[in-house]
């Protein structure tokens, strides 16, 4: 099992990961764990990930992953680390980069759609590649009028966004999947009587005109671009408001 603790404190799981290995033919690491981990829930779902699976495609001991990791959370984590480590977040003007952290976020939870189905306490817990985005994001924030707790709300609120869209973006794929249909059009026909029926009711006046007079824009990364313009308009505002 992985060391537990030392007269100082428990150690934590990236303290235990970042110490050299105990002798030079240990085959496995924490990143070469979390790799393998990753194909795995991209290829066949996160469910697909356990420890037997992870030891037959490493070609190790079906307990030798409990040197680095002490059980699913654990794994989770640093799988959770590893898909951070594909970020790039410039430098630069706050709504560049902020932008910018957005849509990498977007872009990766697509690459690895498994990030959705995380159990909500493992996507709380930080990871040393999650905190080096944060860091980047609050730092194009730093010296504009705004307080630490302004800044990190403005981050979270624009991370908070990402998670939400891409997780109706994720489920519409998986709805167009399930009913078998091969286009979001056909999903939409599919769910048209419905609509349809509950638009006759009357109950719904400003949603029945956005259906037939917006235009619908059906590209989710039309949606996408606009709602983050709206958060960034917001975040924008309150630095105003601090600078004068």
């Amino acid at each position: 099992m992985a060391e537990k603790a030392t007269e100082s404190g428990p150690v934590t799981l990236w303290e235990r990961l970042e110490r050299p290995t105990r002798t030079p033919r240990q085959r496995l690491s924490g990143p070469l764990i979390a790799a393998k981990a990753v194909e795995i829930a991209d290829e066949k779902g996160l469910c697909a990930v356990t420890m037997r699976t992870l030891a037959a495609e490493l070609d190790a001991a079906p307990m030798a992953a409990y040197r680095f990791v002490d059980g699913k959370d654990d794994l989770f984590a640093i799988m959770v680390n590893e898909v951070y480590a594909e970020l790039a977040i410039p430098e630069g003007p706050w709504r560049k980069v902020l932008r910018e952290y957005a849509v990498q976020i977007r872009d990766m939870m697509h690459r690895h759609r498994w990030l959705s189905e995380l159990p909500p306490h493992v996507t709380m817990m930080p990871t040393p590649n999650h905190l080096a985005s944060v860091d980047r994001a609050l730092a194009s924030l730093d010296g504009l009028g705004l307080d630490l707790e302004a800044m990190m709300t403005a981050v979270r609120t624009v991370a908070g966004f990402v998670h939400g869209t891409v997780g109706d973006e994720v489920a519409l794929a998986e709805l167009q999947q399930v009913s078998m249909a091969k286009s979001r059009e056909e999903v939409r026909e599919a769910l048209g009587p419905q609509l349809q029926w509950m638009l006759a009711t009357e109950r719904y006046p400003v949603y029945e005109r956005y259906i037939y007079e917006s235009g619908c824009a059906e590209e989710p990364r039309v949606h996408f671009d606009a709602g983050l313009e709206l958060v960034l308009d917001g975040i924008a505002a309150r630095i105003d408001r601090a600078a004068g």
